[in-house]
């Protein structure tokens, strides 16, 4: 079932029996249980599942925004459960990007502005120029000065993936990036992930409901009942995922 780690690359996450639980007695949801997972430096790996397996937890976990109930979560090397929360804030802020499926873009501000606020807050002095460098990658060059109403849905995903990326962040969070674009949009911003990884060396965990969209990633982690029931590498086929899911009874 486990995907071996390439030698070549390091980890960037290490997840050990990690379990989180809500509620107690007859009201107790086990919402993770005992999952283990490792994602090598630079590798694009998408999380599927039905509602409710866990999928968008295993997210919150990794990205410091809930504690688990058990086990123990590594990202680039740091024991998350070992820091203070002033350490884990920062941690967040410098190596792990966030993107979200309503991009939570500020609407007043420029796309500039909005891609520059993690580095604001960390008192970067260069912040728009960093940020600018990234809107350029990714094809917004000609957008900056745009507000979020003044930019397609795509497009605001692109500025939130800029937000993202603008720290230079080890590990990139997607949690539904596509499932409020029309599907044109949408295969555009799994292509833009799976560059992401492939040409700028981050690693990618992202949770879709898409099987076309998961099959922009390099392989392909499923989730039932807050457990990993497959793990396997993805062949770029838009049909592998989905066979994947008839395969595990997912679908």
């Amino acid at each position: 079932m486990s995907v071996p780690l390439p030698a070549e690359k390091p980890p960037i996450v290490e997840v050990a029996g990690l379990t989180k639980v809500y509620g107690t007695g007859a009201a107790e949801v086990r919402a993770l249980d005992g999952v283990d997972l490792v994602v090598p430096e630079g590798q694009f790996i998408t999380v599927m599942g039905p509602s409710g397996c866990g999928k968008s937890t295993l997210l919150n976990l990794l990205g410091g925004l809930d504690t688990p109930t058990a086990g123990t979560i590594s990202i680039d090397g740091t024991p998350l459960g070992e820091m203070p929360d002033d350490r884990l804030t920062e941690l967040r802020r410098r190596r792990i990007g966030f993107v979200f499926q309503f991009f939570n873009l500020i609407p007043v501000l420029n796309a500039v502005e909005n891609a520059s606020l993690p580095l604001r807050l960390d008192g970067d002095a260069d912040a728009d120029g960093r940020a600018t460098t990234w809107l350029e990658r990714i094809g917004l060059g000609d957008r900056l000065r745009n507000r979020p109403d003044q930019l397609s849905g795509g497009q605001q995903q692109r500025v939130a993936i800029a937000r993202a990326l603008s720290t230079e962040p080890a590990l990139v969070l997607a949690d539904e990036p596509t499932g409020n674009l029309d599907s044109k949009s949408a295969g555009e911003i799994g292509g833009l992930l799976r560059q992401v990884s492939a040409d700028w060396g981050r690693s990618v965990l992202m949770v879709t409901h898409d099987p076309r969209i998961a099959s922009f990633a390099e392989r392909l982690v499923l989730m039932r009942d807050g457990r990993v029931v497959d793990d396997l590498v993805l062949d770029g086929s838009h049909e592998a995922p989905r066979r994947a899911l008839e395969k595990a009874g997912l679908l």
